[in-house]
Protein backbone atom coordinates (compact mmCIF):
# COMPACT_ATOMS: atom_id res chain seq x y z
CA UNK A 1 0.00 0.00 0.00
CA UNK A 2 1.47 3.24 -0.77
CA UNK A 3 1.29 6.40 1.45
CA UNK A 4 1.08 9.73 0.27
CA UNK A 5 3.64 11.72 2.36
CA UNK A 6 2.22 13.98 5.14
CA UNK A 7 1.68 17.50 3.91
CA UNK A 8 4.26 19.82 5.72
CA UNK A 9 2.41 22.32 7.70
CA UNK A 10 3.97 25.31 6.09
CA UNK A 11 2.88 23.94 2.94
CA UNK A 12 -0.53 24.85 3.30
CA UNK A 13 -1.92 28.05 2.28
CA UNK A 14 -3.45 30.40 4.86
CA UNK A 15 -7.92 30.12 4.36
CA UNK A 16 -9.12 33.27 3.31
CA UNK A 17 -12.30 35.78 3.25
CA UNK A 18 -13.33 33.96 0.10
CA UNK A 19 -12.60 30.14 1.19
CA UNK A 20 -14.80 30.49 4.19
CA UNK A 21 -17.99 32.02 2.31
CA UNK A 22 -17.71 29.38 -0.35
CA UNK A 23 -17.78 26.80 2.82
CA UNK A 24 -20.79 24.80 3.39
CA UNK A 25 -21.71 23.40 6.38
CA UNK A 26 -21.24 19.80 6.89
CA UNK A 27 -24.77 19.51 7.49
CA UNK A 28 -25.71 20.81 4.12
CA UNK A 29 -24.10 17.67 2.51
CA UNK A 30 -25.64 15.02 1.11
CA UNK A 31 -26.05 12.20 3.56
CA UNK A 32 -24.24 9.89 1.03
CA UNK A 33 -21.17 12.71 1.18
CA UNK A 34 -21.62 12.82 5.08
CA UNK A 35 -21.14 9.34 5.57
CA UNK A 36 -17.56 9.51 3.60
CA UNK A 37 -16.37 11.90 5.50
CA UNK A 38 -17.96 11.00 9.19
CA UNK A 39 -15.13 9.54 11.55
CA UNK A 40 -16.11 6.10 11.81
CA UNK A 41 -15.73 4.39 15.43
CA UNK A 42 -12.66 2.14 16.19
CA UNK A 43 -13.61 -1.69 16.00
CA UNK A 44 -13.04 -4.30 18.66
CA UNK A 45 -8.92 -5.23 19.24
CA UNK A 46 -8.16 -7.91 17.60
CA UNK A 47 -5.56 -8.79 20.36
CA UNK A 48 -5.22 -8.39 24.08
CA UNK A 49 -3.85 -4.43 24.55
CA UNK A 50 -0.41 -3.73 25.91
CA UNK A 51 -0.20 -2.31 28.82
CA UNK A 52 1.36 1.19 29.23
CA UNK A 53 4.66 1.05 31.46
CA UNK A 54 7.47 3.50 32.31
CA UNK A 55 10.87 1.08 32.61
CA UNK A 56 14.57 2.26 33.03
CA UNK A 57 16.76 0.76 30.49
CA UNK A 58 20.73 1.21 30.33
CA UNK A 59 21.63 2.52 26.85
CA UNK A 60 23.55 -0.60 25.77
CA UNK A 61 20.22 -2.44 26.19
CA UNK A 62 18.14 0.31 24.06
CA UNK A 63 20.50 2.01 21.55
CA UNK A 64 20.33 -1.96 19.58
CA UNK A 65 16.71 -1.65 19.74
CA UNK A 66 16.58 1.40 18.62
CA UNK A 67 19.09 1.80 15.91
CA UNK A 68 16.44 -1.14 14.07
CA UNK A 69 14.24 1.54 13.69
CA UNK A 70 10.18 1.82 14.09
CA UNK A 71 8.64 -1.07 15.91
CA UNK A 72 11.66 -1.53 18.46
CA UNK A 73 9.63 -1.63 21.55
CA UNK A 74 7.94 -4.91 20.05
CA UNK A 75 11.16 -5.89 19.16
CA UNK A 76 12.18 -5.39 22.95
CA UNK A 77 8.49 -7.23 24.71
CA UNK A 78 9.30 -10.01 21.98
CA UNK A 79 12.89 -10.35 23.35
CA UNK A 80 11.38 -10.41 26.94
CA UNK A 81 8.75 -12.87 26.31
CA UNK A 82 11.26 -15.42 24.68
CA UNK A 83 13.60 -14.91 28.01
CA UNK A 84 10.56 -15.80 29.80
CA UNK A 85 10.30 -19.20 27.87
CA UNK A 86 14.38 -20.32 29.92
CA UNK A 87 13.76 -18.23 32.82
CA UNK A 88 11.72 -17.18 35.86
CA UNK A 89 11.78 -13.58 37.04
CA UNK A 90 12.84 -13.10 40.60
Amino acid sequence: MNRQPKPVLNDIPELTEEDFARAIPFTSLPESQQAKLARRPRGPQKAALKERITIRLSPEVVEPFRATGKGWHSRIDEALKDWLKTHTPI
